[in-house]
């Protein structure tokens, strides 16, 4: 880890703490095996967003049609800020005026293994191979760059589900339909649950 709490500058830098709930968070050097987590976020679009444990931070990536597990699918993953490694577990409601309003369950979590040699110099180059263990997604996947985000273009990558025994034609779930891997609740029932203990404290008439 290189020590530098500037990396979640970007990440601090678009949010309010003081109006969120969501983490602060510091670079930290976890401990065991790297963490996976995906969330989904009805933002201004409804995305997946798939973090990778690494170097003390979240590696993450916006995934708007979310992780596939049919092979034949190459899903754009665009990179985002990185998020402070207690994001792992953050689901509720971001407030209206807040960067990203809207809410965000776990999808899935887990853990997951570098297969890529040099994991760090991997990622730098742009393609990594990795293995899941979760509750949801499991196997090999990649992550490869296709744009470099020169010239005034966006960078984005690729995940691609690898074809072993894990892979299946269902590829990915309806968003609205699925339930948290921490809360068992859907993505409307956490912006309902938030609506009714904000109307309960007072927060409108």
């Amino acid at each position: 880890m290189s020590g530098d709490d500037d990396v979640l500058r970007t990440y601090r830098g678009k949010r309010r703490f003081d109006r969120t709930a969501e983490p602060a968070g510091a670079p930290s050097e976890g401990g065991g095996e790297p963490r996976y987590v995906v969330q989904i976020h009805d933002a201004t679009r409804l995305h997946f967003d798939f973090r990778l444990e690494w170097d003390g931070v979240l590696k993450s990536w916006s995934v708007p049609k979310g992780p596939s597990t049919d092979p034949h699918d190459k899903r754009l993953a665009m990179p985002t800020e990185d998020h402070p490694l207690e994001y792992r577990t953050f689901e509720g409601v971001i407030p209206a005026g807040e960067y990203g309003a809207g809410p965000v369950i776990v999808w899935d979590e887990g853990t997951y293994e570098p297969l890529s040699r040099d994991f760090g110099a991997a990622l730098e180059k742009g393609h990594i191979s990795f293995r899941t263990h979760g509750g949801k997604l499991r196997g090999d996947w990649a992550l490869s760059r296709f744009r470099s985000g020169e010239d005034g273009e966006r960078e984005a990558w690729l995940l691609v589900k690898k074809n072993d025994r894990h892979a299946s034609v269902r590829g990915t779930p309806d968003p609205w339909r699925v339930r948290s891997a921490r809360s068992d609740r859907t993505l409307k029932q956490v912006a309902q649950q938030s609506t009714e203990e904000w109307t309960r404290e007072g927060g409108r008439s």
